[in-house]
């Protein structure tokens, strides 16, 4: 009886230890993490900016932009989750008042959280000037801060990837990182969650390496990516967790300006009771 009881034991013990074995080496977690120093605003992602090439072969950086929103961005945040795998967001401003508690569980699973302006606005646009490019970029980061309850990272994506040199310098002289990307997931026009699979393996095969830009606003990269992130393990892939050194310190100016902007007005200044009243149960 003991030496069965014994057997069994050593057993589940020998089954414990496959399986920890297992989960430790079957997912794309973060081969390692990297620190950011953002003085001066340095740029990454070879599609825009070729100085600063510190992957090496087969590491590749995840991020994701337009959130947070309501199913995807949490699948997104699971589908990591379940990987043990970390990414940057760029959530646009307006969405980050709309679902701060979603964003809130962005940097609680240990993400990175910079911004992508405050309404997703092309500031290399012709009707855009450097003052508007400058509220956008600010009010995006201030909204970011008030939905976490924290600084963000300072890390920023030009919306369309529309780089426009003012709007550059000026994030230098804020020493805000730019990225850009080595591959585009071009996610918000799939028509389903294999073609985005398809399209990211197929490009990152070909670069071998790199910082892969998707959407966790759209429903089929959410779809896509339990299945996409088992692909780029088995492909021999290893992700590359991008940490800034220090957080930004967001302008008060617009910090002040974006509290006062939220404060709804009060329609009554009557008591609830005296409003609302039971009339039958």
């Amino acid at each position: 009886m003991r030496n069965a009881l014994g057997l069994m034991l050593a057993s589940v013990g020998a089954a414990v230890v496959i399986a920890a074995v297992w989960f430790w080496t079957s997912s794309p977690r973060a081969s390692r993490v990297v620190e950011i120093d953002t003085t001066g605003g340095p740029g990454f992602g070879f599609a825009h900016f070729k100085q600063l090439d510190f992957l090496t072969d087969k590491e590749i950086v995840l991020t994701f932009d337009d959130g947070p929103w309501p199913v995807n961005t949490p699948s997104v945040l699971k589908a990591l989750a379940d990987e043990c795998t970390k990414a940057v967001f760029f959530p646009i401003g307006k969405h980050a008042t709309y679902h701060p508690e979603i964003l809130k569980q962005v940097a609680a699973a240990g993400h990175s959280v910079g911004a992508h302006t405050w309404s997703h606005a092309n500031l290399n646009a012709k009707k855009m000037n450097e003052q508007q490019a400058r509220d956008e970029i600010e009010k995006g980061f201030s909204a970011v801060k008030l939905a976490l309850g924290a600084a963000p990272s300072p890390f920023f994506r030009f919306p369309q990837l529309q780089h426009g040199p003012a709007a550059v310098a000026y994030l230098g002289s804020r020493n805000v990182a730019i990225f850009s990307c080595d591959v585009d997931s071009f996610d918000f026009k799939a028509k389903d969650a294999t073609q985005i699979i398809n399209s990211v393996m197929t490009k990152i095969d070909k670069a071998g390496k790199g910082i892969i830009l998707m959407h966790d606003f759209q429903r089929h990269t959410a779809e896509a990516l339990p299945l996409l992130l088992r692909r780029l393990k088995a492909g021999g892939y290893k992700v590359v967790q991008m940490k800034a050194k220090a957080p930004l310190q967001t302008l008060a100016d617009y910090d002040e300006a974006l509290v006062k902007d939220m404060k709804l007005p009060v329609a009554s200044a009557r008591p609830v009771n005296n409003v609302v009243q039971t009339v039958s149960d």
